[in-house]
């Protein structure tokens, strides 16, 4: 059997990564441990059963950069978190302070918002 545990996200600073995650998303810090120079940094989502590692990679290699900011000036997310109530976080996120590209709209089967992440990305908030 193969199943996804850790996954990586490209962030341009851990620092602000670790509190936009955390206290704006409200992923719960797993692991936060120093590496030369940055940290191994993992966080599982509030909601669901916590199998899934989101680890929070410093955009250190020159490729990684470039790929990043990239994606951003194209408006590409760079990965998916998904709810049950897009419009309830929307709503929650805004308040918080996040920054979304615009309000939810439908597409095909699911509902989707992209948001900015402070840290380089674009992040799809998508609802089945």
């Amino acid at each position: 059997m193969i199943e996804v545990k850790l996954t990586s996200l490209m962030v341009n600073d851990q620092d602000r990564a670790r509190r936009f995650y955390n206290e704006k998303l409200g992923f719960a810090i797993k692991y936060d441990i120093p590496m030369d120079g940055a940290n191994w940094l993992t966080l599982i989502a509030p909601e669901g059963d916590n199998k899934v590692e989101l680890l929070l990679e410093p955009t250190g290699h020159a490729a990684a950069q470039v790929f990043q900011e990239a994606l951003y000036k194209d408006g590409i997310p760079l990965t998916q978190l998904y709810t049950d109530d897009i419009h309830a976080e929307y709503r929650r996120l805004k308040e918080l302070g996040v920054v979304f590209r615009d309000e939810p709209k439908a597409m095909g089967p699911v509902t989707i918002a992209d948001f900015d992440d402070t840290c380089g990305n674009l992040i799809r908030l998508i609802e089945e």
